[in-house]
């Protein structure tokens, strides 16, 4: 059964908030509702607090109430299930990989020190890693890490780790501000990492 209520609170930095049911005469569904971003019927528009959705009740994993399959007033219900998070594309893996397998060939031939290579690796699996923490405690409604955490894992060479992040995990893909400062990292470090070498610093025998 379809339930009709408000958004009662909304955090778009999150991606997500709450609705509390306007007229319904069950209990379970009188309760307010915990409201996450892939719940919406249609994802190029984000809820503002007080706008009118209807939605169906589902249980957690820890029993608690979720809204799901939410739709807008005024919008269509489809006649499909809610969809899944857009697949995810090749082309960040696919960046990532061309990424290493330069810093491997430039390593080898190149005499860059293996140790930026092995660098890279380590902070992209913490910078992963932090990602999906991130995301878990958002579900739990947490304490968050902090998107300045995240964008300095970026800069000092766990780019690799945020984009794959990103893609996989469906975490910070999708807030324009999060992500245009995020490849401003990339770049910063791209660049830092060219200059470094140009001046001796990354080379083999410099340490």
């Amino acid at each position: 059964m379809r339930v009709k209520g408000k958004i009662q609170q909304w955090d778009d930095a999150k991606g997500f908030g709450f609705i509390q049911p306007t007229s319904t005469s069950d209990k379970v569904t009188a309760e307010r509702v915990f409201l996450h971003a892939s719940a919406l019927q249609n994802r190029q528009r984000r809820p503002v607090v007080g706008e009118v959705v209807t939605y169906l009740v589902i249980k957690d994993d820890k029993g608690r109430n979720q809204a799901q399959n939410v739709t807008f007033a005024g919008e269509q219900l489809s006649a499909k299930p809610i969809a899944k998070a857009k697949a995810s594309s090749n082309w960040p893996s696919m960046f990532v990989a061309i990424f290493f397998i330069g810093l491997v060939l430039v390593s080898w031939l190149l005499n860059l020190s293996w140790y930026v290579l092995i660098g890279y690796a380590v902070i992209s699996v913490l910078t992963f890693a932090s990602y999906a923490w991130d995301k878990y405690k958002s579900k739990q409604e947490q304490w968050r890490t902090p998107e300045s955490t995240l964008q300095i894992f970026a800069l000092i060479g766990g780019w690799p780790g945020g984009l794959l992040a990103q893609n996989w995990l469906r975490h910070k893909s999708r807030k324009a501000s999060f992500l245009w400062l995020f490849w401003c990292m990339v770049l910063l470090n791209i660049v830092a990492l060219v200059w470094l070498y140009r001046l001796g610093i990354l080379q083999r025998g410099f340490f």
